[in-house]
């Protein structure tokens, strides 16, 4: 997820105003997957599908409580990659990689012991998502992409979209930004991760006030998986792993079923760009949501499950 800093902001102030309103979480308990112990937790019974959550860096606590919905006909499985959440965490931020995060799925799947299972990504999370079906296709039963990038291309298109209504809504903010750039800091340093903050209904949501419905905790995100992942500048220059990223050429090939949910409003994963999944992946199926941003799940969530229970029951 793009400018996911400011993002976190809004989480962990919110956090502390829904105290009283506790989501109550599905079963968890640590499990060991390539040496590392990561935090799992699974809701309801039923044919399996896992959630990959964005960032890079976040847990899976904003999934919380919306996907409750499919534990009615499905077992929901919500986990923290490498480093983030409650699992492990690693001695240097050199050992997070996009790769890393792939290989962890497939690692998950065989020690839960399902044969196949069901999986959906969000933002970030979709990268992984479209890395693992491609690596793995025979350990995925169906795929579902909500919001998420196709390249590192289409993800440096997000900087250019944020920091562009960013410079117009805030401009004390961007000329703050500016004049730490001019003096040499990046995205990575803590002055600059300081003055570029914004309230995330900019960027994330249709209705602004909606932002107020994301949990988290203190452990929501990490922000050295964020620009390691991504790179040391990634708020203005996307790099690292992600930069490398393409599977426009590839996504034709899949031969799972294959959903894809995108939030009209969005302006992390753009429209513009985004609308192109139906040449780049034409057996999918592609939804627009006309009254949601980065989270169709949170901002029209009858909607969203709905289409995603019609899908899966498919």
């Amino acid at each position: 997820m793009k400018n996911i800093l400011k993002y976190l902001v809004i989480i962990l102030l919110f956090s502390s105003a829904v105290a009283a309103q506790e989501v109550k979480h599905a079963p968890g308990d640590y499990v060991t997957v390539n040496a590392k112990k990561l935090w799992y937790e699974v809701e309801g019974k039923g044919d399996p599908i896992l959630l990959i959550p964005g960032g890079p860096g976040n847990s899976h606590i904003y999934f919380h409580p919306w996907f409750s919905e499919l534990a009615n006909n499905f077992k929901v499985i919500y986990f923290d990659a490498y480093s983030r959440g409650k699992s492990d965490r690693a001695k240097s931020p050199d050992q997070y990689s996009f790769k890393g995060d792939v290989e962890d799925i497939e690692a998950l799947r065989k020690v839960l012991g399902f044969d196949k299972w069901t999986v959906l990504g969000h933002s970030y999370g979709g990268m992984v998502a479209q890395q693992y079906a491609l690596d793995y296709p025979n350990s995925v039963n169906k795929l579902i992409l909500v919001s998420t990038f196709y390249s590192g291309e289409m993800w440096q298109e997000n900087d250019n979209s944020s920091n562009y209504e960013i410079r117009n809504q805030y401009p004390e903010v961007w000329q703050k930004v500016m004049e730490l750039r001019d003096e040499g800091k990046t995205s990575s340093s803590q002055e600059h991760v300081d003055a570029y903050s914004v309230p995330s209904g900019l960027l994330y949501f249709y209705d602004a006030s909606n932002a107020y419905k994301v949990r988290g905790d203190s452990l929501s995100m990490n922000t050295d998986v964020y620009y390691q992942i991504a790179g040391k500048d990634a708020d203005f220059l996307i790099s690292g792993d992600i930069g490398k990223l393409d599977f426009r050429d590839k996504l034709k090939d899949l031969k799972m079923p294959m959903l894809i949910l995108q939030g009209r409003f969005d302006r992390i994963s753009i429209p513009r760009f985004a609308i192109k999944y139906k040449t780049y992946a034409p057996q999918a199926e592609f939804v627009m949501f006309e009254r949601s941003g980065h989270d169709p799940f949170i901002e029209e969530p009858d909607k969203t499950f709905k289409v995603i229970a019609d899908f899966l029951g498919r």
